[in-house]
C-alpha cells in the first residue's frame, strides 16, 4: 500500500520486540538549556561525520574567526569544520578521539583569544527568496549533519531523496533513557525547529509533514502545539513510549505500518526522517548564516552536581565541561558518551566534543555496577526475541567470533541498528553489540580497500589505455612522416628508396641461398623424406681412420725409443769401436801379406754395431747431428789426403760411403744454433781422425789380440764421452782419448823395434 494511505488511516502499529527500561529523564529535564563557559583551548577534529575528513585550510600559527570554515570537502559527503570561536591555531596533530578505540585522530587545536570574534555572516528574512539548491548549498557549508546519532551529512540526504519524498517525519521520540537534549530543545525552541521544518518542506515538497513525539514529554508537545498556533501544515503525532521506538525504521513502522526494504533506505518507500536537533541547525544555518559549532549535550548521572543540558562548543574538552558542572573524578567509574544502551565508556576524558555527542553520563555506584563476567550462550533465545529488526543474535554473535564475514554478511548483519538490546537482555552477560560493532568495522574495512583496490586497477587500466592511445598516435605520426618523406625523395630521385632497399635485401637473399649447399634427402621405407648423410659419414670415418693410424705410428715409435733405450749406451760404443776398427784392418790387410781376417767376422760385427751406429742418428738433438755431420767431413777431407801418400793409404770408396752413409747432410749441419759447440764438434771429428790413422799403423804391426785390447781402452773413454750431453765435457774427454791413443801408438812403435 501506498505509505501516505497508510499514514492517514491515523493508526499507530507496534514493533516486534523492544523494552521499557527505567527513563531517568527527570535528572537533567527539569532546567532550560544554559550556555557551557567558554574555555582556553579547543581540539576540534577534522572528521565529524559519517564520511571521509575534507581538505584543511589552515595552518599553524593563523588567525581565525568565530564560525571560519578550517577544512573543505570536495561534495555533499564531504562536511566542512568550523572555528568554535575566535583565536589561534597553535597546532594540527593527531589528538585522543571520541571514540571507544581510544585512538588518536587528526585534530586541529584552537587557542581562544576571548574575544568571540564572528566571520562576516548574512543573514535572511524570508527563505522563501532562496531557491531549494541555494538552500541545500547553506545547510553544506554550514556543515550540519544529523544530531540524532547518525552524523550522516544532511545536504546529502536531502540531495538524495529530491522529487522522492511523501512523508516527511522529524523525530522528536529520543526513547533511551537519561538522554533529555531534544526533549528541552522542543520545550525551549519550539519556533525555531518549526521554522526548520519549514525549510526542509519547501526543500522536498513532501506530502506530508509530521512530528513524532513520545508520550513522556508532554510539556514538548505542549510548546510545538503552541508554535504552531493552529496551522495545520505540520501535524504532531504522540507515540507509546518504548525503546527503541526512536530507531528510524521502528519510528516509520510505528507510523505508517511499514518496513523499510533490507539494505535500502527509508527514501525507497517515500520517506525522509530527520531529527528535531537538525531542523533547528538547519535554521540557524539558512536565516542566521550561522554554522554548526554547537549543540545541545545532556549532562546527567549521579557524579554530576548541576545535572542539565548545555550549549556546549565543538571540540570542548569533556573533562573541562564535566567540572563547571560539579562533576568530581573517580577511577572506579566511567563516563558514558551516550545513553546507557547505544553509548559507550570514554577510555579518555581529555576527548573533544563532537557533533555526535548528545550525552554525557557519569553514573556513580547507585546507577552503575561493574560489568558481569562473559559466560557462555545457552542458546535461549532472549536476544532474538528481543531484536527489534527480526535478526538472530545469537548466530551473528558467533559469525562475529570466528570472523566468518560472509555469514555475517548472509544473516543481515547490516541491518542491526546498535540498540543494544540483544545485550541487555543476555542472561550470560555477553557484549554482543560490542562483537557486533567489531565485525561491521571489520567488513567495512574489507569492502573499502577492495573498493580501493578496484579503483586503482581501473586507474591502471586507463593509464595504460592512455598510454597505448598515445603510442598508436605516435606511431600513425611516424608513419604519415615516412610516407611524406618518400614520396618527397621518389620526386626528387625518381626512384622509391624503401622499395630499392627492399630489392637489395631480396638480392643479397638470394645471393646467400644459392651460395649454400642444398640439403640432400632420400626417401624412407615409409614414404617420409629423411636427410642423406652419407658424405658427411664418409668424412667422418675417413677422420677416424687417419687418427688411428696416427695413434699406431706413434706407439710403434715410442716402442723404437724403448728399445733402443734398453741398450747399454757403453757397450754399443765399444761394439761401434771394434767394428770400426775391424773394417779398417780389413781393407789394409787386402794390400799386404798379414794374415787376413776373416771377413765373415768383420761382417758380424759391423751387423751387430747398427743399432749402437743407428742410434746415435736417429737422435732428434739438432747439435748432435752438426757434431756428426763435421765428423763425416772430416773423415772425408782426411781420406783424400791420404790418398796421394803410398805408406797406410785409406781407401777413398771407404771414406766416400762413410760420407754418403751419413744421415745428417751438409745443410742439416748448418742449422746448429751454437757457433762454439759446433768448433768443438770440429776439433773431437780431427781428433778421431787422428787417431783412426794410429790405430791403423798400430794394428797393422801387432796381433789380433792386443791390437782389440788396446783398441778397447781407446774406445772406452770415447763412448763415455759420447754419453755425455755436454759439448765441452765432450772436449774434454776427446783430448784424454786422443793423449792415450798417442801415448799407447808411441808405446807399440817402441816394442816393435
Amino acid at each position: 500500500m501506498d505509505v501516505l494511505t497508510q499514514f492517514n488511516l491515523g493508526k499507530l502499529w507496534d514493533f516486534k520486540g523492544g523494552i521499557h527500561p527505567p527513563e531517568r529523564k527527570s535528572q537533567s529535564n527539569h532546567v532550560p538549556i544554559r550556555h557551557a563557559k567558554l574555555v582556553e583551548k579547543y581540539y576540534i577534529p577534522v572528521k565529524q561525520h559519517a564520511g571521509k575528513a575534507g581538505d584543511i585550510l589552515v595552518n599553524i600559527g593563523d588567525y581565525v574567526l568565530k564560525g571560519q570554515p578550517l577544512t573543505q570537502g570536495d561534495g555533499l559527503r564531504i562536511l566542512p569544520v568550523h572555528a568554535p570561536t575566535s583565536g589561534y591555531i597553535i597546532n594540527i596533530a593527531p589528538y585522543v578521539a571520541a571514540h571507544p578505540s581510544g585512538l588518536p585522530e587528526l585534530c586541529i587545536h584552537l587557542e581562544s583569544d576571548g574575544t568571540e570574534q564572528w566571520i562576516e555572516r548574512n543573514p535572511i528574512d524570508d527563505f522563501l527568496t532562496q531557491t531549494p539548491e541555494q538552500l541545500v548549498d547553506k545547510i553544506y557549508k554550514a556543515g550540519v549533519a544529523g544530531l540524532g546519532g547518525a552524523a550522516f551529512p544532511t545536504a546529502a540526504k536531502i540531495h538524495s531523496a529530491d522529487k522522492q519524498v511523501k512523508l516527511l517525519i522529524i523525530n522528536g521520540a529520543e526513547c533511551e533513557p537519561y538522554i533529555t537534549c531534544d526533549d528541552r530543545l522542543m520545550r525551549d525552541y519550539p519556533e525555531d525547529i518549526i521554522e526548520g521544518i519549514r525549510i526542509l518542506r519547501y526543500i522536498l515538497r513532501p506530502e506530508k509533514v509530521v512530528i513524532a513525539v513520545e508520550d513522556n514529554k508532554p510539556e514538548a508537545v505542549e510548546a510545538l502545539q503552541k508554535a504552531l498556533q493552529g496551522a495545520n501544515d505540520i501535524e504532531i503525532r504522540v507515540i507509546p513510549t518504548k525503546y527503541p521506538s526512536g530507531a528510524a525504521k521502528q519510528l516509520i513502522h510505528i507510523l505508517t505500518g511499514m518496513e523499510v526494504p533490507s539494505g535500502q533506505r527509508s527514501s525507497s518507500i517515500g520517506v525522509l526522517m530527520q531529527n528535531v536537533g537538525t531542523a533547528f541547525a538547519i535554521k540557524r544555518a539558512v536565516m542566521n548564516d550561522e554554522p554548526l559549532i554547537e549543540r545541545v549535550v545532556t549532562l546527567t548521572g549521579d557524579k554530576v552536581a548541576n545535572k542539565g543540558n548545555q550549549w556546549v562548543r565543538i571540540g570542548t574538552p569533556i573533562y573541562q565541561l564535566l567540572q563547571q558542572y560539579g562533576y568530581q573524578y573517580d577511577s572506579r567509574f566511567p563516563v558514558f558518551m551516550g545513553g546507557p544502551l547505544m553509548g559507550f565508556i570514554l577510555p579518555d576524558l581529555q576527548a573533544p566534543v563532537t557533533k555526535i555527542t548528545n550525552c554525557l553520563l557519569a553514573p556513580d555506584h547507585f546507577e552503575y555496577a561493574p560489568p558481569a563476567p562473559e559466560q557462555s550462550c545457552i542458546r535461549c533465545s532472549a536476544c532474538s526475541d528481543a531484536c527489534p529488526v527480526n535478526l538472530m543474535p545469537q548466530q551473528l554473535y558467533w559469525f562475529a567470533r570466528s570472523e566468518d564475514h560472509e555469514k555475517s554478511e548472509e544473516y543481515a548483519l547490516h541491518d542491526c541498528i546498535e540498540c543494544g538490546l540483544c545485550a541487555y537482555v543476555c542472561p550470560s552477560h555477553i557484549p554482543l553489540i560490542q562483537y557486533f560493532r567489531q565485525e561491521k568495522a571489520k567488513i567495512w574495512d574489507i569492502k573499502e580497500k577492495a573498493k580501493q583496490a578496484e579503483e586503482a586497477k581501473q586507474r591502471f587500466e586507463a593509464r595504460q589505455a592512455r598510454l597505448e592511445k598515445e603510442e598508436q598516435e605516435r606511431k600513425a605520426r611516424a608513419q604519415k612522416a615516412m610516407v611524406a618523406r618518400r614520396e618527397e625523395m621518389k620526386t626528387q630521385d625518381g626512384v622509391d628508396p624503401v622499395q630499392a632497399a627492399l630489392e637489395r635485401l631480396k638480392a643479397k637473399k638470394t645471393e646467400t641461398e644459392a651460395s649454400l649447399t642444398p640439403v640432400k634427402t632420400i626417401i624412407g621405407e615409409k614414404g617420409e623424406i629423411l636427410p642423406d648423410n652419407s658424405d658427411i659419414m664418409a668424412q667422418r670415418k675417413a677422420r677416424r681412420l687417419a687418427r688411428q693410424q696416427e695413434a699406431g705410428e706413434t706407439a710403434k715409435l715410442a716402442e723404437n725409443n724403448e728399445a733402443q733405450n734398453n741398450i747399454d749406451p757403453k757397450k754399443a760404443a765399444v761394439a761401434a769401436a771394434l767394428a770400426r776398427a775391424k773394417a779398417k784392418k780389413a781393407q789394409q790387410a787386402g794390400t799386404t801379406d798379414e794374415p787376413v781376417i776373416d771377413k765373415s767376422a768383420t761382417q758380424s760385427a759391423v751387423e751387430n754395431t747398427e743399432v749402437s751406429t743407428a742410434q746415435p742418428t736417429e737422435e732428434n738433438d739438432p747439435r748432435k747431428a752438426a757434431i756428426a755431420a763435421a765428423i763425416a767431413r772430416a773423415k772425408a777431407k782426411k781420406a783424400q789426403q791420404a790418398g796421394t801418400t803410398d805408406e797406410h793409404a785409406i781407401d777413398k770408396s771407404a771414406t766416400q760411403s762413410a760420407v754418403e752413409n751419413s744421415p745428417i747432410s751438409d745443410d742439416q749441419a748448418t742449422e746448429a744454433n751454437d757457433p762454439r759447440k759446433a768448433a768443438i764438434a770440429a776439433a773431437i771429428a780431427r781428433a778421431k781422425a787422428k787417431k783412426a790413422q794410429l790405430a791403423s799403423e798400430v794394428i797393422s804391426g801387432v796381433s789380433e789380440n792386443p791390437n782389440k785390447s788396446a783398441v778397447e781402452n781407446l774406445e772406452i773413454p770415447i763412448a763415455h764421452t759420447v754419453e755425455e750431453n755436454d759439448p765441452r765435457k765432450a772436449a774434454v774427454a776427446a783430448a784424454i782419448a786422443r793423449a792415450k791413443a798417442k801415448k799407447v801408438a808411441a808405446q807399440q812403435a817402441k816394442n816393435n823395434e
